[in-house]
């Protein structure tokens, strides 16, 4: 393998094709790279990955590569660089899919845990509302179920507001000590 010739004597034998040439060019510029690799890039397998993409770009685009001086080594490092800023940003974005799709899947679990209680705990308060007496099971389910106001719901049973109140507040009473006392 001829290790002698400028970076700019390679370039021009890269872009012609001769893998010596590339071989040359890895030999005296990969070490130099896979440091340079290592200190931006996320894991061990995306360094061996950016430097491969670093020297196969050099290879495919050595007709179009313009060295500065004498040295191809900044025009590499430039080329790491972006491959290894393109692996921090696609290991953020898979950290990010990644937390979000836990984050959500937790979220869905909550939200179902939640409306399963809800449900249950309405069950039972439906429940409890089903014992009471026949006029305060229908006033407890206009006034605290379908959200009638106590006028509204005293016009449609024939009740003065008054006695409307008055059961709805006895059957929260009953309710609430059912509650305390299920709670203890």
């Amino acid at each position: 393998m001829e290790s002698s010739g400028t970076d700019a004597e390679l370039l021009e034998r890269l872009a012609s094709g001769d893998q010596q040439a590339m071989a040359v060019v890895f030999d005296r510029h990969a070490p130099a790279v896979t440091r340079y690799a290592w200190a931006i890039a996320p894991s061990r397998m995306d360094v061996e990955e950016i430097v491969q993409d670093t020297f196969l770009t050099a290879w495919r685009k050595a007709a179009e590569i313009v060295i500065a001086e004498t040295s191809l080594l900044p025009w590499l490092l430039v080329t790491c660089r972006n491959f290894g800023m393109n692996a921090v940003r696609r290991a953020a974005r898979d950290r990010a899919d990644l937390f979000d799709d836990d984050a959500y899947r937790a979220d869905a679990l909550r939200e179902h845990q939640d409306a399963e209680m809800a449900r249950e705990d309405l069950r039972w308060v439906l429940d409890e509302i089903e014992r009471l007496e026949p006029i305060d099971r229908q006033v407890c389910e206009l006034c605290l179920v379908d959200g009638l106001t106590y006028a509204e719901a005293a016009e449609q049973l024939g009740l003065s507001v008054g006695a409307v109140k008055q059961r709805v507040s006895r059957s929260r009473a009953r309710l609430k000590k059912a509650v305390t006392l299920d709670e203890v």
